[in-house]
């Protein structure tokens, strides 16, 4: 019962969400905007079912010509009370691509008489991938989404362009599918990735499972500003502790392969690379 009380709740929310987005668009195009929708509504629609995937913000992306007037559509009244998010900066740098590139394979989806714009299914499956991973897979509902776009592609997806050409992150997407397809089930068997998919580093699928074991955001963020502590002298090891990287992101963000070797290395360079930019930080306010 409850589940299905959960399941009639998250299809509500889902028709208010869409009015949300509508609106949202609407405002954009007015301003002379024409945003990106990444990640939300354009990973929902995979689904069999709305109700089945639970989504909050809007993640927009914007020319970056065009960053000022959405700031300005943002903070406005009309659409301040919105949760979007301008998220060009984060996604655009990780999966390699340009806004230009992401939009010229972008397809315009009606949502009554308003159409938003989301990215390709090679483009998004890609953003998924690498999103999920540079935040350590801490969130199983990510990997749902892998799994629904990998199973629901359309029959002329295009697997060079969704791996693209820089081969440790072509390999870091080929064993984030491989996670959806061993925690998950999903199906693997007619992807080029499907080797790789059933040959996982030994240490990913344990790294997994252990964020798992913390399902809540605030569990995977530090509690209290690095300089608060400094400042307030205590609990400075626990802020130290809870500061030290997960072996998935630690492996992203230092640029390394997913291989059988030790993942403390790459653990120690993203942890002092950190820390000598917080200090960097700290002695420019002083």
């Amino acid at each position: 019962m409850q589940l299905q009380n959960a399941y009639y709740h998250f299809t509500l929310e889902s028709d208010l969400h869409e009015r949300d987005i509508k609106h949202v668009f609407t405002l954009f195009y007015a301003a002379g905007v024409e945003p990106l929708l990444v990640k939300g509504w354009a990973s929902a629609r995979p689904y069999p079912e709305p109700g089945m995937r639970v989504y909050g913000d809007i993640d927009l992306c914007v020319r970056p010509e065009q960053h000022e007037s959405a700031l300005r559509v943002m903070k406005s009244p009309e659409c301040n009370r919105y949760n979007v998010d301008l998220v060009y900066d984060e996604l655009g740098k990780l999966a390699n691509r340009s806004f230009d590139e992401l939009y010229a394979r972008s397809q315009p989806v009606k949502l009554d008489e308003v159409a938003v714009r989301i990215s390709s299914p090679e483009d998004h499956l890609r953003i998924q991938c690498l999103h999920l991973l540079k935040h350590g897979a801490w969130r199983p509902l990510w990997l749902c989404d892998v799994g629904a776009a990998v199973e629901n592609r359309p029959a002329d997806f295009d697997w060079e362009l969704c791996l693209g050409r820089d081969k440790p992150q072509a390999d870091w997407i080929a064993c984030t599918i491989g996670l959806a397809h061993q925690l998950l089930g999903a199906e693997v068997e007619d992807t080029p990735v499907a080797e790789r998919a059933r040959r996982l580093p030994r240490w990913l699928v344990p790294a997994v499972l252990k964020q798992w074991e913390k399902p809540c955001a605030a569990d995977h963020h530090p509690s209290e500003l690095m300089a608060n502590t400094l400042r307030n002298r205590t609990g400075l090891l626990e802020a130290l502790r809870d500061r030290w990287p997960d072996p998935i992101q630690a492996t992203v963000w230092m640029g390394g392969p997913f291989n059988e070797l030790p993942r403390l290395p790459f653990q120690l360079g993203y942890y002092q690379a950190q820390a000598v930019r917080f200090l960097a930080g700290l002695a420019r306010t002083q």
